[in-house]
Order: structure tokens, then sequence, then C-alpha cells
């Protein structure tokens, strides 16, 4: 069974409660619900973070804090294996990462609300773009800096796919840390194409790039549009760099998304 652990008061937006939850496998996974300072939640939104990074990036708590201004709550967590989750990164997949984001979903129905809102940063947006359909209370999708193709994740370590191969893993450092990436990982993203849940999302969709980002290219962005229908919407980062390092521009994108999800995620 999930567990609630944290103080029974709400806590101000820099303060989030400290919870926890199971995901498939009967792992605990690590989480923070960031609610507004002042009133009742008017939507829940459910944060996917990138790729090796955590729910505690600067820019993930930068949007949530813009979020919950708005009065959106926002749940962000760390996927298996990474942060404070259990479990062991190299097993893991997106196709892990979505079926995190459904029992996320369902630990929210449970003991709050389902989440309205599902944002997703980098390989988390193709998650979310993929979970969206099993979770029905969700009724709009942002992507941040998202790669139309998983598989383009595989480029940040390409000079190690050749090990992968032989070997079946390789240690490969990324962002400075050194992670184990079995060959399942590649397999997976090559298996899992986005185009065609994005195709039958149903749901309305906003999209952020940064026509810079030098780690997911902006044809990405324009890929993930031409194969949304409608309502679906575009924003450009400008100078934005790819992990959103600047605050202005994780702030800007709280405050753009909350304005647009009061038209589409709001009960």
């Amino acid at each position: 069974m999930s567990e609630v652990i944290g103080p029974a008061k709400r806590p101000s937006p820099m303060n989030p409660r400290k919870l926890h939850f199971e995901n498939a496998q009967g792992q605990r996974l690590s989480a923070l619900l960031d609610l507004p300072e002042h009133g009742n939640p008017r939507a829940f939104a459910l944060f996917a973070h990138c790729f090796t990074c955590s729910k505690n990036l600067k820019a993930v708590a930068h949007i949530s804090r813009a979020l919950t201004d708005k009065r959106i709550a926002v749940l962000r967590f760390d996927f298996t294996g990474l942060g404070d989750s259990e479990g062991d990164f190299s097993d893991t997949n997106l196709s892990s990462n979505i079926n995190d984001l459904i029992s996320a979903a369902n630990f929210m129905r449970e003991k709050y609300k389902a989440p309205s809102i599902l944002i997703g940063h980098s390989l988390g947006g193709a998650a979310a773009l993929m979970a969206a359909t099993h979770i029905p209370e969700c009724k709009a999708v942002c992507t941040i800096a998202a790669p139309f193709d998983p598989a383009h994740v595989g480029e940040m370590f390409a000079s190690s796919h050749a090990e992968i191969e032989a070997q079946g893993e390789a240690q490969v450092k990324l962002a400075g840390r050194n992670f184990r990436i079995k060959k399942q990982l590649l397999d997976d993203l090559q298996a899992n194409s986005a185009e065609q849940h994005i195709h039958d999302l149903k749901r309305a969709l906003l999209v952020f790039h940064s026509p810079l980002d030098e780690i997911v290219g902006i044809d990405n962005a324009a890929h993930i549009f031409a194969a949304a229908k409608h309502p679906k919407s575009f924003v450009s980062l400008d100078h934005a760099d790819h992990l959103l390092s600047d605050a202005k521009d994780a702030v800007y994108i709280g405050t753009v998304l909350a304005a647009w999800a009061e038209k589409y995620a709001f009960s």
C-alpha cells in the first residue's frame, strides 16, 4: 500500500510535502507535492523529469513554483533508480518511465486528485505523451525540449554503442556522473515510437522548445507539433539551454503553462 509521509498542514511552495508511492514492481518512489500557499488547488499536474535527472532539478522547482502561484498543485517524483527512489537505474527504460507515471497518477487519484495536466521535460516529455492515454483524467499535455523519436536519447552516449552491443552494457558518463547503460535501454528506445501516440493523444498539447537547444534540436518540436491534432500550441524558449539553467526560462514556462492550462485543464 502507498503511504503518505509529511506534515499535516499545507506547506508553502518553498516547503513541499514529502511523499512516496509504489511503482508496479513494489519499489518505493520518492516524490514532492507542491501545493498552493493560499487557497485550494484548482488543478493537479504531474511532472516527468529529464533523462538521468531528478525531481530536485532547479528548473523543475521553478516551474512548479510558478504553477502553484496560479493554484495548480504539482507532483514531481524521481523515476525508478534515480534520486531518492528505489530500484536499479540500469534496469529501467522508457517503458518503465511510462509505467512510473501511471503509478504516480494512480497514487494522486487515491490520495488527492488525478492529474489533469502532464508535464514532461526531455525524455520525460516522450514518456508523458505516451502515458497520457492511460490517465483518463488528463486533459492537457505539456512537453519541454522533448525528442520526437525517443531513440534520439541514445545519441548522448553514441560513442558507447559498440561496447553496449558487444558486452550488453557499458559505463557511461552523463552530466558528470557515471551510469551503467544496458542494451535493453537502447532496444526499448528503438521499440517505442511517439508518433502514433501523439496522433492519437486527444488532449490539448503545448510544446516548449528552444531553437538553441544543442541536446534535442528544435526540429523535434516541429515533428511533434506536426504529428499532433488540434488543439495544439508552440512556444519558443528563445535563448534557453536544454536544462533550463536560467531560472527566468523555467519561471516563464510555468507562467505561460498556467495561463494556457486554464482553458483546457481546469475543472
